[in-house]
């Protein structure tokens, strides 16, 4: 029936209108084909997805039930076992081969199968992850082999592999620590080092359904961070003999430092900093309002090393070996010179992935260009959801728990969202015939801006779900900001990158730099421009699983599924928008360790409270769409405070009390309606909510949302959660308390905060790496 036809073919009463423009039968769709296929019920959907058969696009969505197995896996309780699932897995393959001619049950067990063997390999990747972490705060001194140095404008952060760690036991000794130090005193990678320093376990999420450091620093091999409280001592004759691993990713990292600093003071400048960033990966060096200014223009992926940099590497190799190659018309016309072309694009791509730090993004973008230029050389079209899927897979089972993060989830989006749209604009026509010279040109920039445009819309779409969920955070202007800035970075930035590279070891890369750096300066002027308009950035509040999971399905539906079926995809969506900006604000936030909170005012804002962390506090505005920076001291405005703690009114008029002193809890747990406090509260403490010590040991971060009737409380984790990096829980006691009879008062402190209450500097085991790029 009509409904099986490919959608271009309902392009062919369009006549002149699509003719006329430059995307041709890509525009060309009948609303009247739409509706009558939805009236053909049944049938639609039986042709729909013999076409989805028939175009090999159930492949793809292996992948999806691969992942949806791992996510099954992390979000499990307790220990897990490797081989229930992997039977299961093998027994769902066993019987899908049996049924192989079933149209229904075949792809049902293939799905059950790949859940069942993305359960299996996260559940393995675990257990080979597993080694220790610090338990507790400590004050101690470490020896160890320094593996990465990362310079900073004050000081650096190191990655040191632990040969001692004194009061620790060699059982429970971190395999590696992460420390930041104020001068790093001509220490490189590859030292062996011994410093004083307070080390603490790695910090779990800042409010429940936050950025879990702890998660990911355990998949790093990292069980412990902190800061260097001496000076670093280097040891020349080492105790034991530097692996060799270590001397390979020292010397790596020796090498990358050398070229970051060779390019930042070539250009100078924030300029310097970010170019030597998009050469190395080293961001070290790049402020935080540089920071700022690249992501309200929607273009800071462009500074981590991933998808971008990536295939514009690739790319450079490929067109370099090609034209090369094509120079001879003996091996161009003997030779597969194109495939050879591939091969050095491919062994480029690695080489620079290795020289870059091998991080996780620039990883799995290897892989996806090594399967698409692997499919040149096996003459299969390199762009494909196919590809794509292939991709996916392996690097969900070299690093399942990428799965989780920001990126992979905004790359595989973007990279899916622009192969759907170039197979939706594939039957796209030239000009028409009969155009003159200066009519064909005019198309083809027509076509070449409308492609532009329609690129970074379709990524800024896909992507714009996880950057609301991951980091709170909109660009509006980022299909503005992407558009001015992104034809500088591929035709001008990267080529001098790969070119600056490649001419850096014979001395003759200075004056490659200097026009990196120019057009640098043009893109960090560009991003000024965008980010200085109105609206540039947009808080949002966050939302929940529920609402993501709404969205993720949207985008599988409008990517991955050719036929009518990817109208399925609007139902999620608008569901998936509701709750997202539907979400209940919290009213109260909780630091993990009970070190400060932050409380909505009458104003109806936040007002934080204690000695919490600037990045902390700043996750919490964000949670509740507030722009303000950890900083500001406007988000201190509101409460009422005294050395004994700090009070503040809700807008239903019931006060929440946060202490510092237990002498204030007599007449705070007859007063007030939540009491919080990093101390151990008494038993007989008539609040309604308590969060003390004891709660804070079995719960982590908690939030608070108050209701007519009483209080939610949503917490980072709970006391009997086994994870393997989760700190031990001791015991504790329940939360909830007995309503008390009245909650409407509470002592009025006499001041303000004093000024020793001021938010300290930010430890440097409190900040994420920063927002991995798509």
């Amino acid at each position: 029936m009509g409904a099986g036809r490919q959608d271009g073919g309902g392009g062919r009463g369009t006549g002149a209108r699509a003719a006329a423009l430059p995307f041709g039968r890509a525009w060309a769709w009948n609303g009247q084909h739409l509706a009558r296929s939805f009236a053909a019920g049944p049938g639609w959907i039986s042709a729909s997805l013999a076409r989805e058969a028939d175009a090999r696009r159930l492949f793809p969505w292996i992948a999806v039930f691969y992942g949806i197995g791992i996510a099954l896996a992390f979000a499990a309780d307790g220990p897990l076992s490797v081989w229930p699932p992997a039977l299961v897995g093998l027994g769902m393959a066993a019987t899908a081969i049996l049924f192989r001619a079933r149209p229904v049950a075949l792809p049902v067990l293939l799905a059950l199968a790949a859940i069942a063997s993305g359960f299996g390999i996260a559940a393995l990747r675990i257990q080979l992850a597993e080694a220790p972490v610090l338990g507790r705060v400590l004050s101690t001194s470490f020896e160890g082999f320094v593996e990465s140095v990362e310079e900073r404008p004050a000081g650096g952060r190191l990655l040191i592999r632990v040969t001692k760690l004194h009061r620790v036991e060699a059982a429970e000794r971190p395999k590696r620590l992460r420390v930041s130090a104020r001068s790093l005193e001509g220490v490189a990678p590859g030292d062996y080092v011994s410093a004083a320093a307070r080390l603490l376990p790695p910090p779990e999420a800042a409010r429940p359904g936050g950025y879990d450091f702890a998660r990911d620093t355990y998949f790093r091999g990292i069980g412990a961070v902190g800061s260097v409280s001496g000076r670093l001592r280097r040891i020349e004759a080492p105790p034991v003999e530097r692996p060799l691993d270590l001397r390979l990713a020292a010397g790596i990292d020796r090498a990358r430092n050398a070229l970051t600093a060779r390019i930042a003071t070539t250009i100078g400048g924030q300029a310097g900093a970010v170019a030597a960033a998009l050469v190395t990966g080293k961001r070290g060096l790049i402020e935080e309002g540089t920071n700022d200014i690249l992501r309200a223009a929607g273009i800071y992926h462009v500074v981590s090393i991933s998808g971008l940099h990536m295939m514009l590497a690739a790319g450079v190799f490929f067109w370099l070996a090609r034209a090369l190659l094509a120079l001879s018309p003996t091996l161009a016309l003997t030779w597969p010179i194109k495939k050879l072309a591939a091969l050095a694009g491919m062994a480029g791509a690695a080489a620079y992935c290795v020289f870059s730090g091998s991080e996780v993004a620039a990883e799995r973008s290897l892989i996806m260009i090594l399967v698409m230029q692997g499919a040149i050389l096996l003459d299969r079209p390199a762009l494909s959801m196919r590809n794509l899927a292939i991709s996916a897979l392996i690097v969900l089972t070299l690093e399942p728990e990428t799965l989780l993060g920001p990126s992979l989830q905004m790359s595989y989006a973007a990279v899916a969202g622009l192969i759907a749209l170039a197979e939706w604009t594939r039957h796209r026509r030239g000009a028409p015939e009969g155009t003159d010279p200066l009519g064909r040109a005019l198309y083809w920039a027509g076509a070449l801006v409308l492609g532009v445009i329609g690129t970074t819309l379709v990524a800024t779409l896909a992507t714009a779900p996880f950057s609301g969920f991951h980091f709170q955070n909109l660009q509006p202007y980022g299909l503005l900001g992407n558009a001015a800035t992104l034809p500088l970075v591929s035709f001008l930035v990267m080529p001098c990158a790969v070119l600056g590279t490649l001419a850096y070891p014979f001395g003759l890369d200075r004056p490659v730099w200097w026009a990196m750096g120019v057009g640098v300066e043009a893109v960090l002027g560009l991003s000024g421009w965008v980010a200085s308009l109105g609206g540039a950035s947009v808080t949002v509040p966050a939302f929940g699983h529920g609402a993501l999971m709404l969205l993720v399905v949207a985008l599988l539906c409008a990517t991955l599924f050719v036929s009518g079926l990817r109208w399925l995809a609007v139902a999620p969506a608008a569901l998936g928008l509701v709750a997202a900006f539907g979400s209940a604000r919290q009213d109260v936030y909780v630091a993990r360790d009970g070190s400060g909170a932050a409380i909505r005012g009458q104003d109806g804002r936040l007002v934080v409270v204690g000695r919490v962390p600037s990045f902390t506090a700043e996750q919490w505005l964000k949670a509740d769409g507030d722009g303000r920076k950890g900083t500001d001291p406007a988000i201190r405005t509101g409460a009422r405070c005294d050395p004994i703690g700090c009070t503040v009114l809700l807008s239903g008029g019931r006060y929440v009390s946060y202490l510092e002193d237990r002498r204030g809890f007599r007449e705070d747990c007859r007063r007030a309606a939540i009491v919080i406090s990093r101390l151990t509260s008494p038993a007989g403490c008539a609040a309604s909510i308590v969060i003390d010590r004891e709660h804070l040991a079995g719960h982590g971060a908690t939030a608070i949302r108050a209701t007519e009737t009483g209080f939610t409380l949503a917490t980072a984790r709970r006391p009997d959660e086994t994870r393997p990096w989760l700190p031990k829980a001791v015991a504790f006691r329940a939360a909830a308390r007995t309503p008390s009879s009245a909650a409407s008062s509470s002592r009025p402190p006499p001041a303000d905060p004093p000024e020793a209450a001021a938010e300290p500097d930010l430890p440097p085991a409190e900040a994420p790496d920063g927002d991995p790029g798509p």
